[in-house]
């Protein structure tokens, strides 16, 4: 593995026999970390956002769980 950092950016290069799905779940990570990195949300802001999506989604797709 090679890290090599720019003035723009981070560079990661990583042998091609490298697990597809490790390799996935650590893009996702970093995708994660910079979507969130200028946010100002505390947990609790995150936590009660969570909530309410979950109640609207069960809202509109209950019916298709429960008959």
């Amino acid at each position: 593995m090679l890290i090599e950092r720019t003035s723009r950016e981070v560079i990661i290069r990583l042998p091609a026999s490298v697990e597809a799905i490790g390799l996935q779940r650590l893009i996702d990570y970093l995708t994660y970390k910079e979507a969130t990195s200028k946010s100002k949300a505390t947990q609790e802001q995150v936590d009660q956002l969570a909530n309410d999506v979950k109640k609207n989604w069960w809202k509109k797709n209950r019916n298709r769980f429960i008959k």
